[in-house]
């Protein structure tokens, strides 16, 4: 539809001239803005006049120097009028628009962006059209660039950029000529439409034809930001993503493709050779971190920070009286291209409408159907920049209190009722049918190290400080109590005691007195609750139930912190998250993984219970709401642990709830040895990429290179010089008394003062950027509906049939996912019943199999135990028939051949284990089986002492036969040799001191696999004589 539009503007426009357009100082609303031009004919500069003319105009000013043509903005009186061009010649026609019909991919959208629709039509001679409206940046209507189109001269660079729905455009110019080290870039805070950015495109165009003209470079989803090693800059921009959730109509994409454009021109000699071999290997370095891999982005919504700040933020300036801008308030712990944005942010004044800050981490998004309630399941897991590395050379915390491998996970479950955070009313940002709950994982807050250096793949773990103070665990707390409120839940789960070597106890002993240290100074109700569990030796022991152990720490968890649900207070909806469980193990990987798998488990339960999806706060395994859910987080510890320890999950959800044992442990056997090789030859590449793209390193003249640090701690440290300077934090008063307020949230939903009367799209442009009207789409193509669901665990024919219970809440056996029945009949093994005979069996099967059918297929399967259907009594544990007395007379039937129907396996398995409950529950014996009991009871249980030889009157003829059968040289013949003797004499001699075996002792035969043991033989190996 879009192409459609595009051929017809530049079909109407074809005999037109580019316009001379100037930019204005605007002075109200509709203030109009002009561009420079020049006559076109041909590609070629038509009259020299014109250009002097538009040359020495007040709109615009162009400066030719060797021929290349510079576009500046100057300020323009708001009646200066456009210069009219001097030729009337007809141009020739123009070509037809060669835009890209959108391809069948899997988004919506194409995963590379459509460049900007670029008209090669001439301008035209008539005067622009006064009827337009124009807008400036900051007013209302401010465009919000989705696309990029970045154009090239031989001097400058032209990013373009469109909103979402390709009416407004904004141009960004950047300097090529720069000096080294400069940055230079101008942005243009006009607001264009897509006729005018094509005149103005090719005005730059036929302005620089005499160096090349203006190329199209490459088309971009957005600009990371720019960089620089030794000389000049670099730009980062996105040239691919594919959309991975969507939260309140606000998409979250992942990056799938980047390219770094140097601004240095190709045939620039400005460098020398050996800085052109420094340049490379630090690009090469760089190339070293793969951008393609779990960096997600927003355009509108600012996933750096939770859903209850968010809602927290854009309530109050609701309250305060103005519109909230989410990317310009985004916490900088967690953008990952800070450093890549500090020369925009010096340079632009609307930095985050060219660039996207990123988070690095895991988004993941899935649906829950509910008999046609649809819910969204959202997690978002944020890794920190601070202190981030990998594994082994990323330990504990620096001087800042910052931790290795600080990750927030927070999930998001919303009924999709209504797409945006706004209620009924409207009522802005009072949704009810959003809730959240946040979690944390980070190192140990103390000073230690293991040293990889070795073969071992568990290094030992030393204590490089040990202050009495904890000023590290300290500031850590701090800024958790900043961030999360109170109170904060500490789960350790380290090793305790009984190491051969002391390791992870070390960290114990030394963690549990750092909470006791900063306990006694914080008030009573907002200390640290501290939770120490080894759940590694829980896991290894037959008597301990690791789930059951985590799942009342996480309700205890859930009791204290609570969980955010968005709503009004006058419904009392809104509840409010303070506090959070803070999670740790050795790694932070794989026990902390499955912790803060049960904890948003029972979370998942309150926050579906909040929304009124299910009537209790749990949800049970085995259900389908959980695989999804276990699916969920099982790709989420996944991509934590590649990012941190170079490897999947060692231990699983599986291996903890014990279930496929033998294939989860060879799969942990090769995850092991995976995760052994990335830390020992792997990782420090992978620093060295970390510390170059987060500006831990930044090249000095006459400084070591990167490449050349034989540790980078002073990187991830603090000055000491600086440090000690600073004013020291009271050992005692350690923590802020503002972090341990708790948070609450603003009861204003309208807009206040100012922005009263505003209409939504002033706050939440979400309409456009969700439902993107005028577009032709899909179903098949639109995220939402082809999102993870838990309708892809059900088996369609089985729906069909009756035979499935939709619910994604009832837990599966196994036997609904069965495979529904063929056509052909299967071969079945008929269990007899040794309780009947065969031929009362064939008299009653055919009038009891079809009360069963009957009675079988009235209802579906799943349904008889939920309406407590008794099936039909039966004579034994397997067979159908009813109880009957000896009287009873048998039916009189025909014996007919009816066809047999063939059932599942399943099926049959699940009708005999009914069978076998019923029986169970109504117990009934048949006649055999009664006069076998009663042959057993009658056996003489009581024999009289045999006093004589004499055959006693009424023998029991079987115990005659027994007796009789034994002779009497069998009983003469019982005799024990000396060999026997002395072996049982040698048993009987016990010293003194059993458990000691001296040398007298080991030539006795009962030593003598201890002998070969001690000879290193293993007792496996040893032969058993007989």
């Amino acid at each position: 539809m879009e192409d459609r539009q595009t051929r017809q503007h530049h079909q109407s426009h074809g005999n037109d001239r580019a316009n001379s357009q100037h930019r204005s100082e605007p002075t109200d609303e509709c203030s109009r803005s002009k561009a420079c031009s020049a006559t076109v004919d041909n590609g070629h500069l038509e009259n020299n006049d014109a250009r002097d003319n538009s040359k020495k105009s007040l709109a615009d000013k162009v400066e030719v120097n060797d021929g290349i043509t510079e576009v500046e903005t100057v300020k323009a009186p708001l009646d200066a009028a456009s210069f009219p061009h001097l030729s009337n010649d007809t141009p020739g026609s123009p070509k037809p628009a060669t835009s890209q019909a959108q391809s069948d991919g899997e988004d919506e959208e194409p995963a590379t962006a459509q460049s900007f629709p670029r008209s090669t039509s001439p301008a035209s001679t008539a005067q622009r059209n006064r009827g337009a409206v124009y807008q400036k940046v900051g007013e209302e209507g401010v465009c919000k660039m989705h696309r990029f189109s970045l154009y090239e001269t031989a001097t400058r660079y032209f990013l373009v950029g469109g909103d979402n729905v390709d009416k407004k455009f904004r141009i960004l110019k950047i300097d090529r000529t720069a000096e080294s080290g400069d940055l230079g870039i101008a942005e243009d805070d006009i607001v264009y439409t897509r006729k005018e950015m094509s005149q103005l495109l090719n005005t730059i165009d036929e302005g620089n034809k005499i160096s090349g003209g203006l190329k199209l470079k490459c088309s971009t989803w957005g600009l990371l930001g720019f960089i620089r090693f030794t000389g000049a800059y670099y730009m980062l921009l996105i040239t691919k993503r594919s959309q991975v959730a969507v939260i309140g109509g606000h998409y979250v994409y992942q990056i799938d493709g980047t390219e770094l454009v140097s601004l240095t021109p190709p045939s620039s000699s400005r460098f020398k050779v050996d800085k052109d071999a420094e340049e490379g290997r630090f690009v090469g370095i760089l190339n070293n971190l793969d951008l393609s891999r779990s960096f997600y982005f927003s355009y509108s919504y600012d996933i750096t920070r939770s859903l209850q700040h968010n809602i927290l933020r854009e309530r109050e300036a609701l309250q305060q009286g103005h519109a909230d801008t989410p990317l310009e308030h985004q916490n900088s712990m967690f953008v990952w291209n800070h450093h890549l944005l500090n020369p925009a942010s010096s340079a632009l004044k609307n930095t985050y409408d060219w660039c996207l800050p990123v988070v690095h981490g895991f988004v993941d998004q899935a649906t829950l159907s509910v008999f046609g309630r649809t819910v969204h399941i959202t997690i978002i897991a944020r890794r920190s920049r601070f202190f981030a590395g990998a594994r082994f050379l990323k330990r504990g915390a620096n001087d800042l209190g910052y931790v290795a491998n600080d990750v927030e996970t927070e999930q998001i479950v919303s009924e999709m009722l209504t797409t945006s955070f706004h209620a009924p009313g409207p009522e802005l940002f009072a949704s009810p049918n959003y809730t959240s709950y946040v979690q944390h994982r980070g190192s140990i807050p103390l000073y230690w190290t293991q040293d990889n250096s070795g073969v071992s793949p568990k290094p030992d773990i030393e204590l490089n400080l040990v202050d009495p103070f904890y000023s590290a665990s300290a500031l850590h707390f701090d800024n958790l109590f900043e961030r999360y409120g109170a109170p904060i839940f500490v789960l350790n789960l380290v090793k305790e005691s009984r190491e051969r070597t002391p390791r992870e106890s070390i960290l114990l002993r030394e963690y549990t007195n750092a909470i006791a240290y900063l306990n006694q100074f914080l008030p009573a109700e907002k200390k640290i609750h501290y939770k120490a569990w080894d759940m590694s030796r829980a896991s290894k022991s037959r008597d301990q139930d690791v789930i059951g152990t985590l799942e009342s720490i996480a309700e205890d968890v859930m009791t204290r912190t609570g969980f955010f649900r968005n709503g009004c207070h006058e419904r009392a909806e809104l509840k409010m998250q303070n506090g959070v469980a803070r999670t740790n193990c050795i790694d932070c990987l794989d026990r902390t993984n499955a912790a803060q798998f049960v904890i948003g488990k029972r979370a998942l339960g309150h926050q579906l219970h909040a929304l009124g999806i299910i009537d209790d706060t749990s949800i049970d395994y085995d259900t389908d709401a959980v695989n999804l859910f276990t699916h969920m987080y099982h790709d989420h510890g996944d991509t934590i642990a590649i990012q941190y320890g170079g490897s999947h999950l060692v231990n699983t959800m599986e291996t903890y709830r014990k279930i496929n044992q033998w294939t989860s442990h060879s799969r942990d056997m090769v995850e092991s040895f995976k995760r052994y090789y990335n830390n020992s030859f792997l990782d420090r590449q992978r620093q060295e990429a970390y510390n170059l793209f987060l500006g831990n390193y930044i090249f000095v003249q006459g400084q070591p290179m990167l490449w050349d640090l034989s540790t980078d701690y002073y990187l991830h440290h603090a000055d000491p010089r600086a440090w000690s300077a600073r004013k020291r934090k009271s050992y005692i008063q350690w923590f802020t008394p503002k972090h341990l307020d708790v948070d609450e949230m603003p009861e204003a939903t309208q807009p206040q003062g100012p922005v009263a009367g505003k209409p939504l799209s002033y706050f939440d442009d979400y309409w456009l950027e969700y439902y993107r009207p005028l577009a032709l789409s899909s179903f098949m193509k639109i995220f939402a509906y082809k999102m993870n669901s838990t309708l892809r665990y059900i088996p369609f024919k089985s729906t069909r049939e009756g035979k499935y219970d939709l619910s994604p809440f009832r837990i599966r056996d196994g036997h609904e996912h069965a495979s529904p029945e063929k056509g052909h009949p299967r071969k079945e093994v008929t269990i007899a019943d040794p309780g009947r005979d065969t031929d009362s069996e064939k008299k009653s099967s055919h009038s009891s199999h079809s009360i069963l059918q009957a009675k079988r297929t009235a209802l579906p399967g799943w349904l008889h135990s939920q309406l407590n259907e008794q099936p039909l009594s039966q004579h034994s544990i397997l067979k159908d028939s009813q109880p009957r007395s000896k009287d009873a007379k048998q039916p009189s039937t025909k014996p007919t051949k009816e066809k047999k129907v063939s059932k599942d396996k399943p099926a049959i398995t699940q009708w005999t284990l009914d069978q076998f409950v019923t029986n169970s529950l109504n117990p009934s014996v048949a006649n055999t089986e009664a006069h076998e009991y009663q042959r057993y009871i009658d056996h003489p249980s009581n024999v009289p002492l045999v006093i004589s030889t004499d055959t006693p009157p009424n023998p029991n003829m079987d115990f005659l036969g027994y007796v009789n059968g034994i002779s009497v040289d069998a009983v003469t013949n019982m005799r024990s040799t000396e060999d026997d003797l002395a072996d049982y004499a040698e048993f009987l001699d016990i010293g003194e001191d059993p458990l000691t075996v001296t040398e007298a002792d080991t030539a006795k035969k009962r030593y003598k696999a201890y002998r070969q043991w001690v000879k290193g033989k293993s007792l496996f190996k040893q032969r058993v004589d007989p």
